[in-house]
């Protein structure tokens, strides 16, 4: 068996060690007779599974009593419509927008209410994080809105902003479980779990409970409702069985090497290898302010597109895969989530070397 090194930004590069234990699991999950798949999501088994599951998440993000955690389908781009829809209760959100995730979740939220961008980096195409110590935040706003970590841009918020006391809500998609958060500090924290914890078709939305509404416009459908999933224990409706009980094995791994700390420690010296490498570089260059970096995901170019275009293909005849650039910005992008080796980085990076010596006029 061949395995390949996968730096796609999502769906993603997941622990081999889980992989393999679902395979283990495929035909006969537990004694039970049957995968997961086929399972009744009303089972006193699968009940097992989703609960160990929150009670897993719980203990590595530390999250406190008063937040509810829901395990949700429609990928973080429906979080961008239901978020106004239980939050807005004055009609009033500001929006920070940092990247293509976080214009989408503003220009969705303008539907609901009276939305306004406080601040933008856009202007150089999103490569930076604007400052967000003294911003002009509605005194009326529901909420302030980020995305914390921008995966096509490969940008990250190193301090939160300051609310001024208002809510924050933040996408947390493709930096979930990285590293330590301090879940107080927000009151939605939510992410698409296909790029650092599961297979694609779960949201996990972390919530205090003072910001669930008891009763929601009567236009917001029954499921976009935050309180008919928090009274339900995310089993409402049939969830996305499978891919949580995945994220629940993700859980159990993170625990087994070390927990956040560990991970972050993991992340910082694997990001550490790449960049180390591009800001040396004569041929390849980041395309990201060095203290707005993500740990996460990495754009860099050569200057040219044709061998920008070139390295890619060769990159993957060599085994690395989707190093290619999101169509807005062009160039190459290597995400590296939790599940990726470190050996995988320093391949690149000896990859990327032979590619310069080759390459550079």
């Amino acid at each position: 068996m061949k395995r390949v090194y996968n730096f796609s930004a999502g769906p993603a590069v997941l622990p081999e060690d889980v992989l393999r234990e679902a395979a283990d699991e495929m035909l006969d999950y537990n004694g039970t007779g049957m995968s997961v798949m086929e399972m009744s999501h009303r089972s006193k088994a699968y009940e097992e599974i989703i609960t160990q599951a929150e009670a897993d998440l719980r203990e590595l993000m530390n999250i406190p009593d008063n937040y509810k955690v829901l395990f949700l389908q429609g990928g973080a781009s429906l979080q961008f419509a239901m978020i106004p829809m239980n939050l807005m209760k004055n009609k009033k959100a500001d929006y920070i927008i940092t990247g293509q995730w976080a214009k989408k979740a503003y220009k969705e939220a303008q539907k609901y209410g009276d939305v306004r961008a406080i601040a933008s980096s856009e202007d150089k195409t999103f490569s930076y994080i604007p400052d967000c110590s003294d911003l002009d935040i509605d005194e009326d706003a529901d909420y302030v809105y980020i995305c914390e970590n921008n995966t096509i841009y490969g940008t990250k918020y190193k301090e939160l902003p300051n609310t001024k006391g208002k809510t924050l809500v933040a996408d947390v998609s493709s930096c979930f479980l990285s590293e330590p958060v301090d879940v107080t500090k927000y009151g939605i924290i939510y992410g698409g779990v296909q790029k650092n914890i599961g297979p694609a078709g779960v949201v996990i939305v972390i919530i205090r409970e003072d910001l669930i509404p008891e009763k929601t416009e009567d236009y917001v459908p029954t499921m976009m409702q935050y309180k008919i999933h928090a009274d339900n224990k995310s089993l409402y409706n049939t969830p996305p069985a499978y891919g949580i009980y995945i994220c629940g094995k993700v859980f159990k791994w993170l625990k087994k090497m070390g927990g956040l700390e560990a991970m972050k420690k993991h992340n910082e010296e694997k990001a550490a290898i790449l960049y180390d490498f591009l800001d040396q570089s004569k041929l390849f260059k980041g395309t990201v302010e060095k203290k707005d970096r993500s740990l996460m995901n990495v754009p860099f170019v050569t200057g040219d597109a044709d061998l920008d275009a070139k390295f890619v293909k060769e990159a993957k005849e060599a085994g690395f895969e989707n190093l290619k650039g999101h169509r807005t910005v062009g160039g190459m992008r290597a995400s590296i989530y939790n599940a990726m080796p470190t050996e995988g980085v320093v391949k690149l990076v000896e990859f990327m070397k032979k590619f310069e010596a080759e390459n550079l006029k």
